[in-house]
């Protein structure tokens, strides 16, 4: 492994799914200036909008998506400029 091309500052860092508020640490050197509580300890905290306990492929469960009120709203928004 080269030296001094790998990061020096890896600490404890929450991570936070805003979709079901589930929350997990792990190392990390991302940086952030929010701070999180967990088990009485203050972590810097990363929020995500999916992660492993919300993503529908580790879940076994998938969000319906309204596709056919889209594509009608589109056609119907569209529909001027086909005339």
């Amino acid at each position: 492994m080269k030296k001094g091309i790998h990061p020096e500052n890896y600490r404890l860092v929450a991570f936070k799914d805003m979709s079901n508020e589930d929350v997990f640490l792990t190392k990390s050197t991302a940086v952030t200036s929010e701070t999180l509580e967990v088990d009485g300890v203050e972590y810097p905290v990363v929020k995500m909008e999916i992660s492993r306990t919300s993503h529908p492929y580790y879940t076994g469960k998938s969000k319906l998506v309204d596709t056919a009120g889209r594509i009608d709203k589109f056609k119907n928004k569209y529909a001027k400029f086909s005339k």
